[in-house]
């Protein structure tokens, strides 16, 4: 889910949303007959390097980007891709190299923004990152704001800012309802104030929207727990129970500690 996430301008930009039939078939970073000038031919193995990075094939992804920044070593796009594989490959320091070359080719791109942000926030430098969020933001032609939004939401949480966090998930949520990640952090921030009722309607719509996770489970559970709501709170003790019988959601309800 987060690697999807963090592709998705450039899957945008290759033509696809995901995974299909249509992904590439090749095996190496070569296209029989391909034509074109060299930042076409960037361009075009970018793209190949998105799709099998979210497809999970690193390897690959890694050469088609070789291909690609050899084709036009000045590719933005190919920089910020290389740097999604060498975090995902936990390279921190070729990820951080290559973040750093896109950014200075294009420093007001979105995507690379979005991307350097996530990478900061993931090596535990959360409130560095959300100036790269809200950079992002600030490009007017920024086709998804609202993910950098909750993006900043979640490193602002995971940072202990809550009342930023709060904010960020709010804003995301008023540009893009149905955002999962803002809906489930946003109902967790509610039931921890006590907002019952909110924090009630934010899981449900997350858990109609996208296929219940144990930790939107877990929170719908102790959400009727509260409420005094046994005959709920068991149904989702049962689903939890069902469906993710190793997760640490459902050790802490054997162990009965809820909050």
């Amino acid at each position: 889910m987060r690697r999807l996430a963090a592709v998705l301008g450039l899957l945008a930009l290759a033509g696809c949303a995901g995974r299909s039939s249509d992904a590439p078939s090749v095996e190496t970073g070569t296209i029989v007959g391909e034509m074109g000038d060299p930042r076409n031919r960037a361009r075009v193995h970018t793209d190949l390097a998105a799709a099998y990075y979210e497809r999970g094939s690193m390897a690959i992804a890694l050469e088609e980007l070789r291909v690609a920044t050899a084709s036009d070593a000045n590719y933005a796009p190919a920089h910020s891709m290389l740097g999604l594989v060498y975090m995902e490959l936990k390279e921190n320091q070729l990820a951080e190299q290559s973040f750093e070359r896109a950014l200075r080719l294009s420093p007001n791109d979105p995507d690379i923004n979005h991307n350097f942000g996530w990478f900061m926030c993931n090596t535990n430098r959360e409130k560095e990152s959300v100036k790269f969020f809200v950079q992002a933001i600030r490009n007017p032609l920024y086709a998804t704001p609202w993910r950098s939004y909750s993006a900043a939401g979640v490193c602002s949480l995971k940072g202990g800012n809550l009342k930023d966090a709060e904010e960020f998930f709010q804003r995301a949520l008023k540009m893009e309802p149905d955002d999962g990640p803002s809906l489930i952090k946003l109902g967790e921030i509610r039931y921890k104030q006590n907002q019952i009722e909110e924090a009630r309607r934010l899981v449900t719509r997350y858990n109609k929207l996208i296929t219940p996770s144990a930790e939107s489970l877990w929170l719908a559970l102790r959400i009727e727990r509260r409420s005094g709501e046994r005959v709920a709170e068991q149904a989702y003790a049962n689903q939890l129970r069902r469906r993710f019988p190793t997760s640490a959601e459902y050790r802490s309800l054997q162990r009965g500690q809820y909050d």
